[in-house]
């Protein structure tokens, strides 16, 4: 047990000497009974409570290090294990999740396996990528910290850092870092406070960037000029359903219809499945695909998936080529739904044609088929190719 005696004060136990070679110093906390600090010789301070359980065998519970789990953390954690000792339960056996000494690289892959949403779908494949690439380019500093040792304050310092250049994606890294500890305190693998509650998300612009109708017949050129079919089929199956480019990208050929003109998309971003209307133009587009493409995929790749997975370089030469360089893919589908309400569809049918999903219009969405969706969906793609110079032909583009 511990002879010395030492504050529960910052600079008290900044001042405290590393252990003699091969030895390791233990001081007790004034005032907190149980509570010890162990010193080793290369100046670690790590925090640990030490009582006799039942059978009077003494159990010792890491707390975590100095430096890394804040001062006020230590006195909690110790009261709550100390209040299951009391009980007679051992803490040794738990999990060594449950013990908060997990670090925030162990909790992302927890939460990446394991979490649910309200309805008890897991996270999608789509959704699971973009975590990924937020924890890699954001978070990755942090990985090897304890869930304790993560403070309000680092989460506050990086989500500025990010928002000098990017502030939708600091929010969007503020976000899972809350989601991250709200699942963590739902597990019971932490019993702190979650380090993202408080910090204000910087204001976003609406991005509100649709293909005018003056700007479709230099769009069209530049996709019909590109020297990739593959590239070009893509985007325009894009552009002609406003399905997500995600879904888009792994798109089979037995998800397809070409006789009904109906694409079932087995899972969305919400994690459920959408039908999706075809009209003719993507319909003779795909047609042409299943004569030329031979793999399961309808835009075969060379890489894992199996299918094309990052068209960024195709669609930055179709955009510069365009005079169109603040044009997004994503905006090939905001285009498709303001097309499809300029042409007087309704929100619920563009909500439909779209996939979307809400509490007050799911109700209303089940009692629509497919027909006003396909008219609508014909109608827009009609308007948007006789913009671009074609011909419009009995409610289709040719």
């Amino acid at each position: 047990m511990a002879k010395n005696q030492v504050k529960l004060s910052k600079r008290a136990i900044e001042a405290l000497p590393p252990a003699s070679p091969g030895k390791r110093d233990t001081y007790g906390i004034q005032d907190h009974k149980g509570l010890e600090l162990r010193v080793t010789p290369n100046g670690v301070k790590t925090f640990s409570l030490v009582k006799r359980v039942k059978g009077g065998v003494p159990e010792r519970v890491t707390l975590g290090k100095f430096g890394e789990i804040p001062l006020e953390q230590v006195k909690s954690k110790a009261l709550t294990n100390l209040a299951a000792m009391a009980d007679g339960k051992s803490m040794a056996g738990r999990n060594r999740l449950t013990r908060s000494q997990v670090t925030l690289k162990e909790l992302f892959d927890d939460f990446l396996e394991h979490r649910q949403n309200r309805r008890g779908a897991y996270l999608s494949e789509v959704t699971k990528r973009g975590y990924r690439y937020d924890f890699a380019n954001h978070l990755s500093k942090l990985e090897n910290r304890q869930l304790s040792a993560i403070r309000g304050l680092d989460i506050d310092t990086l989500h500025k850092k990010i928002g000098k250049t990017h502030k939708t994606g600091a929010n969007r890294v503020l976000a899972l870092v809350s989601s991250l500890y709200s699942y963590a305190i739902e597990r019971k693998f932490y019993q702190g406070p979650n380090p993202a509650q408080g910090i204000k998300k910087f204001p976003e612009d609406s991005r509100e960037r649709v293909i005018e109708p003056d700007e479709m017949p230099k769009f069209f050129d530049a996709v019909l000029s590109h020297s990739s079919a593959t590239i070009r089929d893509f985007v325009l199956i894009c552009l002609f359903t406003g399905a997500r480019r995600s879904n888009v990208l792994s798109m089979r050929w037995s998800d397809v219809n070409l006789d009904r003109g109906v694409w079932i998309v087995p899972r969305t971003k919400g994690g459920v499945p959408q039908t999706v209307a075809l009209p003719a133009p993507a319909v003779e587009i795909l047609k042409a695909r299943q004569e030329n493409v031979d793999s399961e995929f309808v835009f075969p790749g060379t890489g894992k998936s199996g299918h094309l997975t990052e068209p960024k370089k195709g669609w930055d030469e179709i955009r510069k080529s365009a005079g169109l360089p603040d044009l997004r893919l994503h905006d090939l589908r905001r285009t498709f739904g303001s097309w499809q309400a300029n042409a007087g569809a309704s929100l619920h049918i563009v909500g439909k044609s779209l996939g979307h999903k809400s509490a007050q219009s799911t109700q209303i969405y089940a009692r629509l088929n497919l027909e006003p969706v396909r008219a609508s969906v014909d109608n827009a793609t009609a308007l948007m190719l006789e913009a671009a110079g074609f011909v419009r032909k009995n409610g289709g583009g040719q």
